[in-house]
């Protein structure tokens, strides 16, 4: 079964490729011997008409020569100038045709030579005539010498038509000839091309059920691939929703025991090393100088521990709300990182659970900006709308290709999580040095 399926291909595509390959063939060389004959037929048409207009331009020059030679009005002689000039260009033009046809060439120069010689006979007559010779000039214009020189032009010119009107013949019959070559070769390839597609649907109608049935198959494991991979999507969101409200929980917890427990026994020191500084003696130097020390030292620990704390969850978010935390946020960050930043913010009503991501999103964002954007200035965008949240951090940093962003960029994936758990949108637009702006979309309600 499978011999005789690939014996009937054997002999169906060699003879569809066969046929298509004939018939390109015959459809080029039918269009290039066309073209040439075509080429060659306005060459023709443009020698004929060339050679028309010369003649038509040596019998004007001729009349006018007569008109000034009879009148003597200087119109017919400016009128037979112009014509001299335009037997000269039809001469130029007739030696660029003819360049082409070196059988002829011999023929063209001669005529051109001859329509020069009758030209030379005119402005002789004329300046005889401008001299007052009247004989001389009646005598010149009825010589034997000037009719012979206007029949050897018409000779010379019915001779090169002939050749012209004989090129003519010959590229129409090419035209001809390669029309009925081109239909007998379509249809010998439209026969061939019909045995092959004749066979190809004899094969086609054979496969065409184990084709449907392939096809059904694989459409049902698409399906099963498509609804199981809808459903592990489904559950790495939720677990990633999960994980992130688990470590916002533990934060919280870890800030309240540090503030709590830490803060407790931090305060206590502080206060046991104020009741030892009014017990014991502070007028020595070295007394004096430990306990300023460790005062020193507990007021920096109360400090990290504050940092550390509004770092895991920001009292002033729950207590003054996401404008003023993001003032308080924006100001630290510019004096340690030594970065101007600008603030554009709008009061919104949102729930704290979107507070809380958009404070993370700004955060996150200026982390960023700090390890790696390198940049001068930020401006960040708060807007209400009545639909929806804007949020923007945009730099003028180094920026980044987010197409070649590395796959471990768990920040820029964490952030779009939380904006897409939230039901917003996140935009990231960078390019390399023209900075980065990170926008999210948030619904009002």
């Amino acid at each position: 079964m499978r011999w005789s399926r690939l014996r009937k291909w054997a002999i169906s595509l060699p003879a569809a490729f066969l046929a298509a390959a004939v018939l390109i063939g015959i459809n080029e060389a039918g269009y290039y011997r066309s073209h040439d004959s075509l080429q060659n037929l306005t060459v023709t048409y443009q020698t004929r008409t060339t050679l028309d207009k010369l003649m038509q331009q040596v019998v004007d020059a001729e009349t006018h020569a007569r008109g000034y030679l009879l009148s003597g009005e200087e119109s017919n002689l400016m009128a037979y100038q112009q014509a001299c000039t335009n037997v000269n260009n039809a001469v130029d033009e007739l030696r660029a045709i003819y360049s082409v046809f070196p059988e002829d060439l011999q023929t063209s120069s001669m005529l051109g030579r001859e329509v020069a010689k009758r030209l030379s006979q005119m402005d002789t007559s004329i300046s005889l005539r401008r001299q007052g010779l009247e004989e001389a000039w009646r005598f010149l214009v009825k010589s034997p010498e000037a009719q012979a020189t206007m029949d050897s032009m018409r000779k010379l010119s019915n001779e090169l038509v002939i050749h012209s009107n004989e090129r003519r013949m010959h590229n129409e019959a090419e035209i001809l000839k390669s029309l009925t070559l081109a239909r007998l070769g379509i249809a010998m390839v439209s026969v061939v091309g019909l045995l092959a597609f004749y066979l190809y649907l004899r094969q086609s109608n054979r496969l065409t059920g184990l084709m449907l049935r392939e096809q059904r198959m694989l459409e049902d494991e698409r399906d099963q691939l498509e609804k199981q991979v809808r459903q592990r999507t489904a559950t790495l969101g939720e677990l990633a929703t999960h994980l992130q409200q688990v470590r916002e929980d533990e934060r919280a917890h870890l800030a309240r025991e540090l503030h709590d427990e830490l803060g407790a026994l931090l305060t206590t020191a502080k206060l046991d090393v104020a009741r030892l500084k009014s017990k014991i003696d502070m007028a020595a130097p070295d007394v004096q100088e430990r306990i300023k020390h460790l005062i020193e030292t507990l007021n920096s620990g109360i400090a990290l521990k504050r940092r550390i704390i509004e770092n895991l969850r920001p009292s002033s978010l729950s207590n003054l709300g996401l404008t003023a935390s993001l003032e308080i946020l924006a100001k630290e960050f510019s004096e340690s990182s030594n970065v101007a930043v600008e603030l554009s913010l709008e009061p919104i009503n949102v729930p704290e659970a979107m507070q809380l991501s958009i404070y993370r999103l700004i955060q996150e964002s200026l982390t960023n900006i700090a390890k790696y954007a390198q940049a001068r200035n930020v401006l960040i965008s708060l807007q209400s709308h009545p639909k929806h949240v804007f949020v923007q951090v945009r730099d003028d940093g180094v920026g980044f290709d987010p197409s070649q962003a590395h796959p471990n960029s768990h920040g820029l994936a964490g952030m779009r999580h939380r904006i897409e758990a939230s039901g917003g949108r996140l935009h990231i637009a960078s390019a390399p040095q023209q900075g980065t702006t990170i926008s999210a979309n948030l619904p009002q309600n």
